[in-house]
C-alpha cells in the first residue's frame, strides 16, 4: 500500500518531467540530455524514497487513520520531486549558459 502515493501521482510526476525535457527547445546536445536524463532519474528516486519515508513516519503514529499514511507519503513524494526540478532548471540554465 505504501506504493498507492506514487502510483496517483505518476501521471503529474510524467507530465512535469516531459515539460522539464521539452523546455527550451534550444540547445539540444548529448550533455544537455544527460543532465536531463540524470535529473529525472534523480527527482523519481528521491520521490519513490520520501514517498516509503512518509508512509513509515505516518504509520508510527497510531491514532492516525490509513488514509493519512498514503496523505504524508503523497507529500513527502512531491516534496521532493519539486525540490530536484526546482534545483535542477536554474542549475541546467547556468551550466548550459557556461558552455
Amino acid at each position: 500500500m505504501p506504493y498507492l502515493a506514487v502510483v496517483l501521482f505518476l501521471p503529474w510526476f510524467l507530465l512535469l518531467g516531459t515539460l522539464f525535457w521539452s523546455f527550451p527547445r534550444q540547445p539540444r546536445g548529448r550533455q544537455r540530455r544527460l543532465f536531463d536524463t540524470l535529473s529525472l532519474l534523480i527527482a523519481f528516486a528521491l520521490s519513490a524514497a520520501g514517498m516509503s519515508w512518509g508512509y513509515a513516519l505516518g504509520a508510527l503514529y497510531a491514532g492516525s487513520g490509513a488514509i493519512w499514511r498514503q496523505v504524508l507519503a503523497t507529500l513527502v513524494a512531491y516534496g521532493a520531486f519539486l525540490m530536484v526540478m526546482t534545483v535542477a532548471v536554474p542549475l541546467r540554465t547556468w551550466w548550459l549558459g557556461r558552455r
